[in-house]
């Protein structure tokens, strides 16, 4: 639905990594969205892909102005078709139109399908009049996490038809920033900080950070909280707490982060809380773990493997789990240095796009067999 990474997120970020991996490689790959924050900054992004961004009528629910003659013709040139997301007018058109040439096509959620956040009643009738059909009708369907199996049981497919791709992360990326710019920039100086990097609204549980962190600011002097990320809703909320538990000169507000601000963030923080009430995997654990950062997220993010390679700690999305687990896990300065080298080698041993990649090539390979 948009690859502006502030109002596409993680979808955006995977669809772009994704497709330019392919095309390093030396596959063709056309991506299909609209025009929404499509700014020539962004456009670096998507070089030796073909990028279709239709005009979007309506913002709220990114309703496009189409072409059937183009969206077609797209279709027909394709080997294969990949959703991404769900919830989206384009994929309710992609889908008609491969039905219509018969032409195969995956589905990846990445986490949409529960009927969770605001518009139930819209996310309802687009289920009951095409949703549900896109998923059972699905050439292949793809999970980005283990807990995404039961979401697609919800929707009657097997979790044996289910193949489980995570996301990646580009090692190159990840090579050069420096933490004393982002320091510098958001007046840290040397104090220790805690990161949430992501949209602020409920899903994502900013609040539940908050109100822990409030809870053990005192057995955690000198520790700052920072958040990084665009406003899903909650910003005014979370800056009306700050005002109550009197968190005035420990709490930062940096909004969204470019790609050298947000490396420069992971590498400077001591930790990254992921305190999500339902996610599949976020790509920012990976993005964490890569920069050598340890990891606070909740059982709800589909990314157990943290704690079997004592890469960081996993609890409950609870206020009163978040506290413990900050207390535990920042006890120990030696250990949490270990943790951030346990979770980076585990990351780049097991989750780049390159690896990714050679999942999906197999899986479409599997089906145009077929």
């Amino acid at each position: 639905m948009s690859l502006d990474p502030v109002t596409g997120g993680g979808t955006a970020e995977r669809t772009l990594q994704l497709s330019r991996e392919m095309a390093r490689i030396g596959i063709k790959t056309v991506i299909l969205t609209t025009n929404i924050g499509l700014m020539e900054k962004y456009k670096k992004n998507t070089e030796n892909m073909e990028v279709v961004a239709l005009p979007c009528l309506c913002k709220r629910f990114y309703f496009p102005k189409f072409s059937r003659r183009t969206i077609k013709n797209l279709m027909a040139e394709a080997d294969i078709v990949h959703l991404m997301g769900h919830w989206t007018f384009i994929n309710a058109l992609a889908y008609k139109t491969a039905r219509q040439l018969n032409k195969p096509y995956v589905v990846c959620p990445a986490g949409a399908l529960p009927v969770y956040g605001r518009s139930k009643v819209l996310k309802n009738f687009y289920n009951f009049m095409i949703g549900r059909e896109i998923i059972k009708n699905a050439n292949g369907h793809i999970a980005i996490a283990t807990n995404e199996l039961e979401h697609f049981k919800e929707y009657g497919i097997d979790a044996g038809k289910v193949t489980l791709i995570p996301n990646g992360v580009n090692v190159d990326d990840f090579s050069q920033s420096s933490e004393n710019d982002f320091r510098n920039r958001y007046h840290l100086g040397d104090s220790p900080f805690i990161l949430f990097m992501g949209r602020l609204n409920l899903i994502k549980g900013p609040d539940l950070l908050m109100k822990a962190f409030s809870n053990v600011k005192d057995k955690l002097p000198g520790y700052h909280l920072v958040f990084a990320g665009p406003d899903g809703g909650m910003l005014t909320e979370l800056k009306n707490m700050v005002l109550q538990f009197s968190l005035e000169r420990r709490v930062h507000f940096v909004g969204y982060l470019g790609s050298d601000e947000k490396i420069g963030s992971y590498r400077a923080a001591k930790l990254l809380v992921i305190p999500s009430r339902q996610e599949a995997m976020s790509i920012v654990v990976l993005e964490a773990g890569i920069s050598g950062t340890p990891v606070l997220l909740t059982d709800q993010c589909g990314f157990n493997d943290i704690g079997f390679v004592d890469g960081g700690l996993i609890v409950s999305a609870s206020v009163d789990s978040i506290q413990k687990g900050l207390l535990d896990i920042l006890g120990d300065d030696v250990k949490l240095r270990k943790m951030g080298e346990n979770l980076k080698s585990y990351v780049q041993n097991n989750f780049t796009w390159k690896i990714a990649v050679g999942k999906y090539l197999l899986l479409y390979n599997a089906i145009l067999k077929q």
